[in-house]
């Protein structure tokens, strides 16, 4: 199994976390093992469950870790932005910078999801659940009468927009095109 050329810089259980991510993403959940996850950072395969009771409990943290960051991310915006339109293009600004940055997590979340815990696996819907109502607030308030379904539907659209990251690419001109046309999206709803 090809393993990434430099582990990343960080703690330990940081590089094991960002290594994890783009093993999942490339091989899926099933396909790595934690020999390749040791390996890949420089350790036994046993000397993982030093950082991480199993692999898991590695992809529980990846995926309900990503979507607390998002929903404080979105919370975080909403109560410093009072303005609609401008709170759009800061959860725009802020999604398109975590899928830029974290592409592999998006493919993870994607193809593993329902290999969590089902307890886990809850907590993730519940947490994305929340940080969906975020922009379907904002959008609501920018377009007034737009019911809750379509603000939602919308949110929705706008992030599979956005989490075409892995399949679109990870340039600075990628990056651009994709957040003009969320916004371009946004800005056209009745």
């Amino acid at each position: 199994m090809a393993t990434p050329a430099t582990p990343p810089a960080g703690s330990r259980r940081e590089q094991i976390r960002t290594v994890a991510a783009q093993l999942f993403a490339r091989h899926g959940f099933h396909g790595v093992s934690i020999s390749d996850l040791g390996a890949a950072v420089g350790i036994s395969g046993p000397a993982l469950y030093r950082h991480f009771p199993g692999k898991e409990a590695l992809l529980s943290e990846l995926l309900v870790g990503i979507s607390e960051h998002l929903l404080a991310g979105g919370q975080a915006r909403a109560a410093q932005t009072a303005d609609p339109h401008q709170l759009l293009a800061a959860l725009v600004d802020f999604h398109a910078d975590f899928a830029q940055r974290e592409p592999e997590l998006i493919v993870v979340q994607d193809r593993d999801l329902a290999n969590l815990p089902a307890p886990d696996r809850r907590k993730v819907r519940r947490l994305q659940r929340t940080y969906v109502e975020i922009w379907v607030d904002a959008l609501r308030r920018a377009h007034p009468g737009l019911p809750a379904d379509e603000a939602r539907t919308a949110a929705h659209g706008t992030f599979g927009l956005l989490n075409s990251t892995p399949h679109a690419g990870r340039t600075p001109e990628a990056a651009a095109l994709l957040r003009g046309m969320a916004m371009a999206a946004l800005r056209a709803l009745p």
